[in-house]
C-alpha cells in the first residue's frame, strides 16, 4: 500500500510538473526582443521574408480559394529559405466598391466572413507546418483592402475621395480625409472591435486561439499610417492601440507598419522615432519605394539608378540608426522594383530588380551583423497569379498576384517562374538563417 502511495505521490508530480512546463515550452516558441534583437527559442531570430497578403483568401474555401495553389506556393518559398510573411487578416467592403480585394472579411460593420477567417485558419496551420512565423496586419492606410476610409464611410463620411487611378482622384484629398480617422471615436471603436474579433478567434484547424499561436510572430496596427495634418492623434491612436493589442496578446510582439519618414517627410506627418518609442510598440519598421517616390525610372535606367540607389542606402542606414537608438529591432518590410525597362510581361528580364533586391538584402544583411536590423520582407510574392491583361487594374474573379487591387497587376510581383531572382533570394535567405545557428 505504501509502495502505491509513492507511486500515486510520483504520478502526481510528473502530471503538475508537465503542466507547469507545457506553457513555458509554448513560451520559448514566440518570438521575443531580447537586449535589440529577435529571439526564438532563446536563439537570435533573423530571418528574409516576403509579403504575401492573399493568403487568407487563397486558403479559402469560398470564393476565390485556391488551397493547392497556396500549399505549392508555400512550398516553393519554403525550398528558398523564406521564413516569415507579412499577411492580412482584415480587409473591408462592401463587395462591390472599387480597387480593393474581394471578397472582404468586414462586409457589413461587426460580422467578419467566417469562410475567409477560416481560409486564415488554414493559411497559419500550413505556415506552422513549414516553420514560418507571420506578421498579421490589422488595417490599411490605402484603398485596397478597405481600410480606414472604409471605417470612416461606415460612420458618417458620404464617401471616399479615391486617389488614382480614380477619375480626378487627388493623392492629397485622399490622404487628408483618411488622416481623419484618428480623430473619429466611432470609426476607431469599430476597428477595435473587428481586431479583437481576430486576436482573440480559436483557430478552427488547431484549436489555438490566435493570441497563443507562436505563428504570429506579431500584430501590425495598419499598413503604411500616416498621420499627415492629424499628428498628434495620431501619435495617441498608435501607443493607444498597440496597448489593447498588448493587453489581449502578451506573447506576440506589436508593430506599427510604418513606412518610416516616406519619400515627403515634410507633408506625410510621420515622426519614426516618436512613432515607435510607446511602451508597447517592440520593433520598428520602414519600406523604401524608389519609383513610387520618383527616385527612380525603369525606363531611364542608367541615369536615374545611381542617384536612387543611394537615396535608398541612406534612408535605410538612417532608419537602422534611429532604431539603434530606441534599442528596438529593426525590419525593411517593403521594397521592390519593376522588371527591367518598366515591363509588366511575365517573362521580362529581371537583371535590374536582381541587382536591386541583392543590394537591398546585403545592407539589411550587413546592418543585422552588426547588431542594427533583424529582417526584410520583400514586395511581393505573386507565384502562380498572372494578371488577366498586363498592367491591368485587378478585377473581381482574376488570379490573385503581388500586386494590390489599386496598382498596375504585375507591378512588383516575384513569380514562382523568377528563377533569377528566386536565386538571389536563396542566397540571402541562407546567410540570414546562419544567423540563427
Amino acid at each position: 500500500m505504501k509502495v502505491n502511495i509513492l507511486l500515486l505521490s510520483l504520478a502526481s508530480m510528473l502530471l503538475i510538473f508537465s503542466c507547469q512546463e507545457k506553457p513555458k515550452e509554448e513560451a520559448e516558441n514566440f518570438v521575443k526582443v531580447e537586449k535589440g534583437i529577435f529571439t526564438k527559442g532563446g536563439k537570435p531570430y533573423y530571418y528574409l521574408g516576403a509579403n504575401y497578403w492573399c493568403g487568407m483568401n487563397l486558403g479559402s474555401l469560398g470564393e476565390g480559394g485556391n488551397r493547392e495553389r497556396l500549399k505549392r506556393e508555400l512550398d516553393q518559398m519554403q525550398s528558398l529559405g523564406i521564413t516569415n510573411l507579412r499577411i492580412m487578416a482584415l480587409t473591408e467592403g462592401p463587395d462591390g466598391s472599387p480597387y480593393r480585394i474581394l471578397p472582404a472579411v468586414v462586409d457589413t460593420p461587426g460580422v467578419l466572413k467566417e469562410e475567409l477567417l477560416i481560409g486564415l485558419d488554414f493559411f497559419l496551420d500550413e505556415m506552422s507546418k513549414r516553420n514560418m512565423t507571420a506578421v498579421v496586419v490589422l488595417n490599411n492606410f490605402w484603398p485596397w483592402s478597405g481600410g480606414m476610409g472604409q471605417y470612416l464611410k461606415w460612420n458618417g463620411a458620404d464617401s471616399i475621395p479615391y486617389p488614382p487611378p480614380h477619375p480626378n482622384g487627388s493623392w492629397d484629398g485622399y490622404q487628408k480625409f483618411i488622416a481623419q480617422f484618428y480623430s473619429t471615436p466611432k470609426a476607431v471603436a469599430q476597428y477595435n472591435e473587428a481586431i479583437k474579433k481576430v486576436i482573440t478567434r480559436k483557430n478552427t484547424i488547431t484549436g489555438k486561439l490566435y493570441s497563443e499561436d507562436p505563428t504570429i510572430m506579431a500584430w501590425e496596427l495598419c499598413n503604411e499610417p500616416r498621420g499627415i495634418d492629424n499628428t498628434k492623434v495620431f501619435n495617441v491612436w498608435i501607443d493607444s492601440t498597440a496597448g489593447y493589442i498588448k493587453s489581449m496578446a502578451p506573447n506576440q510582439l506589436i508593430t506599427t507598419g510604418s513606412e518610416g519618414i516616406t519619400g515627403s517627410p515634410e507633408y506625410s506627418g510621420v515622426d519614426f522615432e516618436q512613432n515607435h518609442d510607446g511602451k508597447n510598440i517592440d520593433y520598428t519598421t520602414a519600406h523604401i519605394w524608389i519609383q513610387n517616390w520618383n527616385w527612380y525610372d525603369p525606363a531611364k535606367h542608367d541615369s536615374t539608378y545611381p542617384t536612387a540607389k543611394q537615396k535608398m542606402l541612406d534612408y535605410l542606414k538612417y532608419h537602422a540608426e534611429v532604431s539603434k537608438k530606441l534599442g528596438k529591432p529593426y525590419v525593411l518590410e517593403e521594397f521592390g522594383i519593376m522588371r527591367d525597362s518598366g515591363s509588366f510581361v511575365p517573362t521580362a528580364s529581371t537583371k535590374h530588380r536582381d541587382e536591386y533586391y541583392k543590394l537591398a538584402f546585403d545592407e539589411v544583411y550587413k546592418l543585422a551583423q552588426s547588431g542594427q536590423a533583424c529582417g526584410v520582407n520583400f514586395w511581393a510574392w505573386g507565384g502562380e497569379g498572372r494578371p488577366k491583361s498586363l498592367a491591368s487594374w485587378w478585377k473581381k474573379g482574376d488570379d490573385l498576384t503581388g500586386d494590390p487591387p489599386h496598382e498596375p497587376q504585375g507591378w512588383y510581383s516575384v513569380n514562382n517562374t523568377d528563377s533569377t531572382t528566386h536565386l538571389v533570394i536563396k542566397e540571402y535567405a541562407g546567410k540570414f538563417n546562419a544567423m540563427n545557428k
